[in-house]
């Protein structure tokens, strides 16, 4: 048996101790190539459009210049869909939230090429910004396009919609906001649908899952799976 040492002998039993849990993640931060077009964008663009992390409620109105809807989308990816929606919707501001640098760089090249005013990006951990950046009921819609199914059993811990992350998304809606969610998992869109159905919060506005809205673009990816026969499940709930 190997010895022990008098430092490995120190009690830690009291919480005090203890170092705090780390969380559990949604992602992973894998390092991507950016584009010299993306670089470009995020030096020019960037001090505009992305907003810092910051441990207290945004100013909506001062943040955008003027008072409108907001609606914030979780992952975007690449931002071709964000894009579409901003323009098409020139009276919401919306906020997107995208952990990886190289989306970032893609959307805020979108957002010079369509001269779009009413978008504004934050890159960090949605969690934390829905905690701190976002007031309560200051949200007219929530999207959640395609989060990553974590298909593997012992990381379904790790998908994004889960008990406590609802409770606090419906905490930001304002009253007849929506949340607007789509996966092409089916077993991640049951579980979506069980864990959205359970929040007091939220009502179902289809019976189960609803069709496709005429507002979420047709992603190259999600038009090339349908094309493989695949299927694509929306959600869309309303805030009480």
């Amino acid at each position: 048996m190997r010895a022990t040492s008098p430092e490995a002998l120190h009690d830690v039993s009291d919480p005090a101790d203890a170092a705090p849990p780390r969380p559990i993640r949604s992602f992973v931060l894998r390092a991507g190539r950016m584009g010299p077009g993306q670089q470009r964008a995020l030096q020019a663009l960037g001090p505009r459009f992305v907003l810092p992390f910051q441990a207290q409620p945004l100013d909506l109105a001062k943040t955008f210049g003027r008072s409108a809807p907001t609606v914030l989308e979780i992952g975007f990816g690449m931002g071709d869909a964000t894009a579409q929606v901003a323009a098409a919707s020139p009276g919401t501001d919306f906020i997107g939230i995208e952990v990886h640098q190289p989306g970032v760089g893609a959307l805020l090249k979108r957002i010079g090429e369509l001269g779009l005013s009413n978008l504004r990006l934050v890159q960090h951990d949605a969690v934390e910004v829905l905690k701190h950046m976002l007031p309560p009921d200051s949200l007219a819609g929530v999207h959640i396009w395609f989060p990553d199914p974590w298909h593997k059993k012992r990381h379904h811990k790790r998908r994004l919609i889960q008990r406590e992350f609802v409770t606090l998304l419906a905490s930001r809606l304002a009253p007849g906001g929506h949340l607007h969610c789509a996966t092409d998992w089916q077993p991640y869109a049951e579980q979506m649908l069980q864990v959205l159905s359970a929040e007091p919060l939220l009502r179902n506005a289809a019976l189960g899952f609803a069709p496709k809205p005429d507002a979420r673009p047709l992603t190259k990816f999600e038009a090339r799976g349908l094309k493989l026969g695949h299927g694509v499940w929306d959600l869309l709930f309303q805030r009480l």
